[in-house]
């Protein structure tokens, strides 16, 4: 799989946990993270005695699709001992390239080491889990869980199945809009917490993104009574601005409560993303995080080991990720206000990724390619409405009837003009997306002109007429033709003139009874189009063409057939003689 290969990229021997998660145990591999050949190939099972990150949802570079690992996610949350558990799905999502795998092997260090005061580790212990590293290029694809489900005991006695869930990157090189917004609602669907990881600040375009996302993952949801989502916790990587709001959660509240506040005087454009982003969660967080330092940023060879770690991050984060992951703050997963259990949230999986392989749900585009479509639809619309209101001052309501041959020289002309309109109207996208559109408008345009020649055509009242003089034709003809070859003789052709007559008789009666009443209109449609075809074909020499050629054969060969008849009875008279 090509998301599986790209996780196989070479980096830094680091250390993992054991399963036990008490201690960190050095292990050497050649050119390969630890971590990465932990994702599984199609044909391997799931080992789940080593806690390793496993790739459950499977993204496809080539067609931008995605699959779900269903056997991958059937033997992590199927297990005897937690199926029946309620799960509580802690994940994270955001830009590519923001530390996000780096934050959840912090929280990993905490579910192994959550009764030690020093969960946060060592000063020269590597961070492992979750495969990271340093640079520009994404590392994470698709959406990955850890393979182990930590069993905690909450403070009313309850056991909850606790899921640490990575997800890809969005906006890098590789990824379409569409890749992205389906990663992030997927993830924010089937997660009790999502943790939406930005960098510095929460930008207009962040929250546009998030609306877009959310809205996406709303589409995929039915019969939505209340706000689909539960928490979403926005974490403000490398603030820098801890003089205006302090670093931690009540920062973070009021900072958040300033940037989703919606006044009287915005736009209505901002006023609708913080409307839709309050009515889609349940409860909305927010965390400001300090910088973690240059050694961080700028040291290739950084492996996460603490004393490399500024101390105000190291403090920061000693508070968020108990927020998160502490018992008394768990939050179990719920759809629809029910809570949903490691065997329910498997089904509910399988359930979303069908709706996001389908084409049911529309794609999102980038702001560009949506503004673009807009404009050109906007100068569709305005060339089309040109041409109707030229055709209209032609053949409209009560213009009266104009021969079909200036009928289409005007349109020829009004479509000229309508087609200079488009082009001459500024549009973004190109001249070739642009190209698509102006087909677009000459297609609409002919079928426009179809109904234009239809409505002229009615107030013809040859043309109303034109069935019913048809079946009168039909029928006289077919009354003089059996009467003559009746006198000839020809009894056969007759009787199956009568029976047109008789057809063409009962299709007149039908047609009258259908115009009168206004019922059976599909029969009254399929007899003006015989009708119309007959009346195409109305040279007599094309329609009774055949039928002399029929009269003709008979009566060349009663003649010759009488002939012998006449030698016969001849010679039948001499030998009397």
């Amino acid at each position: 799989m090509a998301a599986r290969d790209a996780a196989r990229r070479a980096g830094p021997a680091r250390q993992r946990p054991d399963p036990a998660g008490k201690h960190y145990e050095e292990e050497e591999e050649e050119d390969a993270l630890p971590d990465s050949d932990a994702l599984p190939d199609s044909d391997d099972e799931v080992d789940l005695d080593k806690p390793r990150p496993i790739q459950i949802v499977l993204a496809h570079e080539d067609d931008h699709n995605f699959e779900l690992d269903e056997e991958a996610l059937e033997k992590i949350l199927l297990q005897e001992h937690i199926k029946d558990l309620n799960i509580v799905v802690v994940s994270v999502a955001g830009a590519f390239r923001k530390g996000k795998s780096f934050l959840l092997d912090f929280m990993l260090r905490y579910m192994y080491n959550r009764t030690s005061p020093c969960w946060i580790g060592g000063n020269t212990e590597p961070l492992t889990g979750f495969t990271w590293r340093g640079g520009c290029e994404r590392e994470t694809t698709g959406i990955q869980i850890w393979s182990e489900v930590f069993v905690i005991d909450k403070p009313n006695g309850t056991k909850v199945a606790v899921l640490l869930m990575d997800t890809q990157g969005a906006f890098d090189s590789q990824s379409t809009i569409k890749d992205c917004a389906t990663v992030f609602a997927l993830s924010t669907m089937t997660s009790s917490v999502q943790v939406y990881n930005l960098s510095q600040n929460i930008q207009e375009d962040d929250l546009q993104h998030l609306q877009l996302f959310t809205e996406y993952g709303r589409l995929a949801m039915e019969e939505i009574y209340q706000k689909p989502f539960q928490t979403l916790m926005f974490l403000i990587r490398d603030w820098s601005y801890p003089y205006e709001h302090a670093y931690g959660l009540e920062g973070g509240k009021k900072f958040l409560e300033k940037r989703l506040q919606v006044k009287q005087n915005q736009h209505e454009e901002l006023q609708n993303v913080r409307k839709h982003i309050h009515s889609c969660f349940s409860n909305l967080g927010c965390f400001l995080l300090p910088h973690p330092g240059l050694k961080v940023a700028t040291n290739p060879n950084f492996d996460g080991r603490l004393n490399d770690i500024d101390e105000d991050f190291k403090k920061e984060l000693r508070n968020l990720v108990p927020l998160l992951l502490a018992p008394e703050n768990l939050v179990e997963k719920e759809i629809s206000g029910s809570k949903v259990t490691c065997r329910d949230l498997v089904e509910y999986f399988k359930a979303y990724i069908k709706i996001y392989q389908g084409e049911e749900l529309p794609h999102p585009k980038s702001m560009l390619q949506a503004t673009a479509e807009a404009n050109n639809l906007a100068a569709v619309a305005g060339a089309k409405d040109l041409y109707s209101k030229g055709m209209e001052q032609v053949c409209g309501g009560d213009k009266p009837y104009i021969a079909p041959s200036d009928l289409e020289r005007k349109h020829q002309d009004f479509r000229e003009s309508a087609v200079r309109q488009f082009r001459s109207v500024k549009k973004m996208g190109g001249e070739e997306f642009c190209r698509r559109y102006q087909e677009q408008l000459e297609v609409e345009i002919d079928e426009i002109y179809a109904n234009f020649v239809k409505h002229n055509d009615g107030k013809n009242i040859f043309y109303a007429a034109r069935t019913p003089a048809t079946l009168f034709a039909v029928m006289f003809a077919m009354y003089i033709t059996s009467g003559l070859t009746g006198f000839l003789g020809m009894n056969s052709i007759a009787t199956l003139c009568n029976l047109v007559l008789g057809m063409a008789l009962i299709s007149f009666c039908t047609w009258a009874y259908v115009k009168y009443s206004g019922e059976f209109r599909e029969v009254g449609t399929a007899i003006d189009q015989i009708a119309e075809a007959i009346w195409e074909q109305r040279n007599p020499r094309k329609v009774f063409s055949k039928l002399f050629e029929v009269l003709r054969r008979r009566t060349i060969r009663r003649a010759l057939t009488s002939v012998p008849r006449q030698r016969l009875s001849s010679n039948n008279n001499k030998k009397k003689n």
